[in-house]
């Protein structure tokens, strides 16, 4: 599909359609409503539950192969085949819970979870990847507006289980097999890659404010109303009104094309466009247009002193190149356009997945278990708990894009400091859960949930920054791996084994108390001081990448990437 023309609406149409498929996207946080009922039917032990687990963070994250689909594929194939995943995998999922197939094999169940939850990755990389792509200047907004809905997608899905399906796991996953696919079949065509604007103006910011506005709007709304439906029981008619209205809100959005339409403006700008989001790195049959992205600016001093100090022999080896001496092409600096095997051997790219690991994996090992940790804290009911930490969750995904662009483009602060700091308030979090104190649970869930989505929101602008948009899918989807590799090591591994222990001590299935998870709340809160620590390290290493994107306040492209693909 050729590119769009400059200012044209799609791309903010394509937003609006990314909102409703980010939550689709977000199915996976489905498994704490479902996962009792599946622990109940099968007749499973904790630690067999918990690898179940592990397989929901394993589908929901090992996206490589999406990443290069996203490379080489139109974001409508790559959303087919994540919906075909979603009916394949939960179906297989209903059979068993709704017991119209008996004695399904656990390997089977596994396999079947892991399938569904991959169409999370499939689904996640269209949306993000051309969104970052038809918004290059706002990576930050735009990554925290998506990571924002994926993370409210939780108390979406919550809203609908109990106002609608009335508290029913079957069907549930009915739902999830047959509404997810054709939520994402009847959008797929208004995601799509469109010509990004040249500039950055007053009405582009207005309208990301307002979808943001929008997004805290229906994340305190399903908040309240999840809390009202759990305490007071209301009838259908008024739980049926509440997810109509939830809907509207989720296609507030959309009234930012339609205002375009209505009344739409004539800037008269003579600007060319930044490029194609299909051809971001302009080839040499371009090179003698002026791209007003890379006119001269105060980051062009900040430039030439980072290159120097990285490779001062690139200059002789420039010099060679335009007299024909030398043709081979340099390998590309930080805050270019790197292949995937470039990337892969940096030292910043491990340190971005490092940080990143300790941060997500010791989150997602409380997330996986919240269910369990409510009722070992004496919650019988933990449906508040799970969508105080969706909330908070979305939060802490919206905060880390808003707060991180400010203070890149005032301070020229590497994103990656938040990641520390959320860290730190991380450890202070699980030592607070260990300790059992009486009306902590909540806070604590809380604080969790922001400090886990702040994660999110900072290494997705952060990897497209360092490394560059081109590959930026394969990339993106690497990074997401450390979700379950920390799941299998602090979740599967520590989390099961300690919970069973205890449990066996009680001589029963099901463990009552705080010993339950307090050890490996130690555990998770030392992984998460060391993320604080490598993220510090790792701040002072890309200092300089900063200083030479954002120097002028607004983002810059380095002058060189359209020197190489």
């Amino acid at each position: 599909m050729p590119p769009l023309k400059q200012g044209s609406r799609p791309p903010w149409v394509g937003l609006g359609a990314a909102v409703w498929v980010q939550i689709a996207a977000g199915n996976s946080y489905n498994f704490p409503l479902y996962s009792p009922s599946l622990k109940s039917v099968m007749g499973y032990n904790q630690q067999q539950l918990t690898m179940l687990g592990v397989a929901n963070d394993i589908g929901e994250n090992v996206g490589i192969l999406p990443g290069i689909a996203s490379n080489k594929l139109p974001p409508w194939v790559v959303l087919a085949v994540g919906a075909c995943a979603c009916f394949l995998g939960y179906g297989v999922l209903w059979l068993a819970v709704s017991q119209t197939v008996q004695n399904l094999p656990y390997i089977v169940l596994w396999l079947a979870l892991l399938v569904a939850t991959h169409s999370s990755a499939w689904l996640g990389t269209a949306v993000l990847v051309t969104n970052m792509r038809n918004f290059p200047l706002s990576r930050g907004t735009v990554a925290g507006i998506l990571k924002g809905y994926i993370g409210l997608s939780a108390a979406v899905y919550t809203e609908i289980y109990n106002s609608v399906l009335h508290g029913s796991a079957s069907k549930l996953l009915l739902f999830l097999t047959l509404g997810l696919p054709v939520i994402c079949f009847a959008l797929m065509y208004f995601i799509r890659a469109c010509t990004p604007a040249s500039g950055e103006d007053s009405s582009e910011h207005g309208h990301f404010v307002f979808t943001q506005a929008a997004s805290v709007c229906l994340g305190i709304y399903l908040l309240v109303t999840t809390v009202i439906i759990d305490l007071f029981n209301p009838s259908d008619a008024v739980s049926y009104t509440f997810t109509a209205i939830m809907v509207i809100f989720m296609l507030s959005p959309l009234a930012i094309p339609l205002k375009m339409t209505l009344f739409p403006s004539n800037p008269n700008k003579n600007l060319p466009p930044v490029s194609s989001s299909d051809h971001l790195v302009q080839g040499e049959e371009s090179s003698n247009q002026t791209d007003p992205l890379l006119t001269p600016s105060s980051s062009a001093t900040y430039l030439e002193s980072f290159h120097e100090n990285e490779d001062a022999s690139d200059i002789d080896m420039l010099l060679a190149e335009g007299e024909g001496a030398v043709k081979k092409k340099r390998k590309p600096k930080r805050g270019e356009d790197f292949k995937f095997r470039e990337a892969f051997i940096k030292a910043d790219f491990w340190l971005l997945w490092l940080v990143y690991f300790l941060g997500v994996g010791s989150g997602v090992t409380v997330l996986n278990n919240l269910a369990q940790i409510g009722i070992a804290y004496g919650v019988e009911d933990t449906t508040i708990i799970l969508c105080l930490f969706s909330f908070c969750n979305f939060l802490g995904r919206l905060s880390g894009g808003v707060v991180s662009e400010y203070f890149v483009r005032s301070r020229t602060l590497p994103r990656t400091i938040w990641m520390g700091v959320a860290q730190v308030i991380m450890v202070l979090t699980f030592l607070l859960y260990a300790s059992g104190l009486n009306g902590t649970l909540y806070a604590s869930t809380a604080l969790l949930g922001i400090c886990y989505g702040v994660q999110f929101s900072i290494m997705v602008p952060c990897a497209s920054e360092l490394f560059g948009l081109k590959h930026f899918g394969v990339i993106y989807n690497f990074m997401l791996l450390g979700n379950p590799v920390g799941a299998l090591l602090f979740s599967g591994l520590l989390a099961g084994y300690v919970y069973d222990f205890e449990a066996a001590k009680q001589q029963s299935s099901t463990c009552v108390g705080v010993p339950c998870f307090r050890l490996t709340f130690f555990g998770l809160a030392g992984a998460s001081g060391l993320g604080a620590i490598l993220s510090i390290i790792l701040t002072i290493r890309i200092k300089p990448v900063y200083q030479m994107l954002y120097a002028g306040g607004s983002f810059r492209l380095p002058s060189s990437t359209s020197s190489h693909s």
